[in-house]
């Protein structure tokens, strides 16, 4: 019995094993993307969307999606969700997302999401979805939960394997849902055929994805922080970025210096200013000597407002013609959904939902 089970284990490892060497054969794709849920902030667009950017820009083969199905894992009001859909498409395509290069694309518009979500559900399991620490964080403090609020790590799951996405990029507080895609890859992989590709992640740099909150700085900078001075969006004035910034939490310590672990606060515009100016800590630094921190936060809050102002401005474009809108994501809809349905109808074949019977030749009855 245990040489039974001994052969049985071999088996299985050796078939994940060659599954995943012939990954190869698998086109290089990368899947992302983002929830339509509150205004872009500086931590999105540098740990995100300007990682998508680039990778578009390098000629890789990308699927981005506004995902309008997960924002809804928690209550939203109906017409700001349409708003918060057009105004984030809007900022996609301010900061740089070309809909002729990258599928750009609405996840309700494609059904086959849904489709997929529910067949790896049914070979999914609740211990493991339990375990997922995004959703003991968010539901602690939830009376009743939403089942949405469970599963959507399995739909996300669905997001990247409909489209065979080979590489997705994600910050770390996202490796865990991505290693549930790649588990849910292998065991329909083992038990109905070679169909999907094991994902890869593509870490975004922990500099730019980690932005700290203005008000706490031991916290990262969240579209979910109750307090909207927390964060520097993409659709501040420039009178909102200087007030955020004077208002900033550092220290008593009047100098400029950098030091994450003593001072968060004072080195988190250190590292926000570095990124946007494209100038060096040392060199913040030097220009920086003499000034105390007040008069610093006030050539942070130049060299932020002028890096943001082009990319307002291009968003308030867009959202002046949403009809344009409409048609960019349509567009990525009819594109993304062709590779969507045929990715559903083997996995459907492969389960067995789809009939082919052979027609049974007739066969004449002599009168008697």
């Amino acid at each position: 019995m245990l040489l039974n089970t001994s052969r049985i284990a071999t088996k299985r490892f050796i078939r994940q094993f060659c599954n995943e060497v012939n990954e190869s054969k698998y086109p290089r794709k990368v899947f992302s993307g983002i929830q339509p849920t509150g205004a872009v902030h500086l931590g999105n667009y540098l740990g995100a969307i300007k990682q998508w950017t680039k990778l578009q820009d390098d000629n890789e083969d990308m699927t981005l999606s506004v995902v309008d199905l997960h924002s809804i894992t928690l209550p939203q009001n109906p017409k700001t969700l349409s708003k918060n859909i057009l105004e984030m498409t809007s900022t996609l395509l301010a900061c740089g997302i070309d809909p002729d290069k990258t599928i750009l694309f609405q996840q309700s518009a494609v059904q086959e999401h849904t489709e997929l979500c529910w067949q790896l559900g049914c070979i999914s399991t609740m211990a493991r979805l339990a375990h997922l620490p995004q959703y003991k964080e968010k539901s602690e403090n939830l009376k009743d939960i939403p089942l949405g609020l469970f599963v959507y790590p399995v739909l996300q799951a669905a997001d990247i394997l409909i489209y065979k996405a080979t590489h997705v990029p994600v910050g770390e507080d996202q490796l865990q849902h991505l290693q549930l895609s790649q588990d849910l890859a292998r065991m329909f992989n083992n038990r109905f055929g070679e169909t999907f590709p094991i994902p890869h992640s593509i870490i975004s740099n922990a500099g730019n994805a980690r932005l700290k909150s203005l008000r706490d700085p031991l916290k990262k900078m969240s579209k979910s922080d109750a307090d909207p001075k927390s964060r520097i969006c993409l659709l501040d004035s420039t009178d909102e970025i200087v007030n955020k910034i004077k208002k900033a939490v550092t220290d008593f310590t009047s100098e400029v210096s950098y030091d994450p672990e003593n001072r968060p606060g004072v080195s988190n515009l250190i590292t926000i200013h570095s990124i946007l100016s494209g100038k060096s800590v040392e060199q913040i630094l030097n220009e920086s000597r003499g000034l105390d921190t007040g008069k610093y936060k006030l050539s942070v809050a130049e060299d932020v407002s002028a890096y943001i102002k082009p990319i307002r401005e291009q968003i308030e474009n867009y959202m002046r013609d949403p009809q344009y809108i409409v048609e960019v994501l349509k567009g990525g809809a009819d594109r993304a959904r062709e590779t969507a349905s045929r990715t559903a109808s083997e996995v459907r074949r492969k389960l067995g939902m789809t009939l082919r019977v052979k027609s049974k030749t007739k066969v004449k009855v002599a009168n008697q």
